[in-house]
């Protein structure tokens, strides 16, 4: 067999210029993960939302982060928030005023994900606010988020969630 000498690892050959960089997975869980703070800001201080998206830029590294997402979901959820808590609501035991604010930024986020992203998969929305609510949420927080986000998304996205339980 010939080996092509091109195919082998050279430590002398630059560096593709993506090396290093960040997915677009990667800055998106990042942005989802800023605007969740951004949100629980939003909601508790009731800060404006350009107060707000500037601190969140002059305190934080946005290199590795989706900033036109960040703002997407910082300006879209409280645009939809009415929508967002009606849908919500058929799925909690609790009322919106009785949830844990961070878990309410987190199904928030979700929420709208899930109404206004149909390119995001449900699957993937449904991980990620149960990866925000591990990181910011109660002990427990993500099995209340898993289950919350259980039950809407075959209500939101009905086609996508029957396709693919097939």
């Amino acid at each position: 067999m010939i080996s092509d000498e091109s195919d082998r690892f050279n430590p002398r050959d630059p560096k593709p210029a993506d090396a290093g960089k960040p997915s677009k997975s990667v800055k998106r869980r990042e942005a989802r993960q800023l605007a969740t703070q951004a949100l629980y800001q939003w909601h508790m201080a009731k800060q404006s939302l350009n107060e707000i998206e500037a601190q969140f830029r002059v305190d934080n590294d946005f290199s590795d982060v989706d900033g036109a997402y960040f703002r997407e979901i910082l300006h879209g959820v409280p645009a939809h928030k009415t929508e967002i808590d009606i849908a919500l609501a058929p799925c909690l035991d609790l009322t919106i005023d009785e949830l844990d604010p961070v878990e309410l930024a987190v199904l928030r986020l979700s929420t709208w994900e899930l109404m206004q992203r149909v390119d995001v998969p449900y699957r993937v929305v449904i991980n990620e606010g149960i990866e925000l609510a591990k990181v910011f949420g109660s002990t427990d927080g993500h099995k209340f988020v898993n289950g919350v986000l259980d039950k809407l998304a075959p209500r939101l996205r009905e086609a996508e969630v029957k396709a693919f339980k097939r």
